[in-house]
């Protein structure tokens, strides 16, 4: 029941549902003899707001502080020496990113772009730490395939040996898969994390509040920029608003964790 409460009022308080029920109980309160100065200042809040989080920079600038905390693991020349930090990882754990029960679509064209980007990140990894185990996460959204089982088998057309995939299937969130990672790996057994930028200090702390030893492996940056400014990176579009969307998203989830003393 918690669970659900958490998934309805987080729905609500994103940009685009938060906006739109604004600018709704503007309208409404319009028509109305009694209030509606208010109706105006609701109508013109949820508006101005819309169009401030829908700009490309102001979505950046909300990402930005979350996807900075931890440096994505550069590119290793084939041979070279890998830091001992991440030789020390006998699992990879790639936290699910969503995706679509499209029939007929190759695995890799079934997941989120989140997901997908997680994914190349570990089979990467993967491919530097051949005795790795890879575990990836992720329940069914309906009756259809599990996210866990998409990723395994986009994994595999990938190159990764099917005998090195673990699955998850149970769990429904971060809060989940962390519990899932504990009871599998267990304290003291370091592991590459990977998921994208913007979710990783979320997923690091609860990660280390279980007592559990990840070593962080962001993807999926989202607010990374040219070192040329066009006049495009000042514009209002879709991109914007959802790099607002997760923002916010992140930042309700670690708020979230805090209250219930898990971070």
């Amino acid at each position: 029941m918690l669970f659900w409460l958490k998934k309805a009022v987080s729905y609500w308080l994103m940009p685009l549902p938060l906006c739109l029920a604004l600018m709704v109980a503007g309208i409404l309160l319009l028509r109305s003899t009694r209030w509606p100065r208010a109706g105006r200042i609701l109508l013109a809040a949820g508006a101005l707001l819309l169009l401030i989080l829908s700009n490309k920079q102001v979505g950046n600038a909300l990402l930005r502080p979350l996807e900075s905390q931890y440096p994505a693991l550069p590119e290793f020349a084939p041979g070279a020496v890998l830091p001992a930090s991440l030789t020390a990882c006998g699992t990879i754990v790639v936290l699910g990113g969503g995706h679509a029960d499209a029939s007929g679509l190759p695995a890799t064209e079934k997941l989120s772009t989140s997901a997908l980007a997680r994914l190349v990140e570990a089979v990467r990894l993967a491919r530097l730490l051949p005795n790795a185990t890879l575990l990836v996460s992720g329940p069914a959204a309906g009756s259809g395939a599990t996210h866990a089982s998409v990723l395994a088998a986009a994994a595999v057309s990938l190159g990764i040996d099917p005998r090195r995939i673990v699955q998850i299937d149970s769990a429904r969130d971060t809060d989940d898969e962390v519990q899932e990672v504990r009871r599998r790996l267990g304290p003291g057994n370091p592991f590459a994390l990977v998921t994208s930028a913007w979710h990783m200090p979320r997923a690091v702390a609860l990660m280390r509040r279980a007592g559990l030893d990840p070593l962080p492996c962001p993807t999926d940056f989202l607010s990374r920029t040219s070192t040329d400014t066009r006049a495009s990176d000042w514009l209002f579009d879709i991109s914007g608003l959802e790099h607002s969307t997760w923002a916010v998203y992140e930042r309700l989830g670690t708020t979230w964790a805090r209250w219930q003393g898990k971070i």
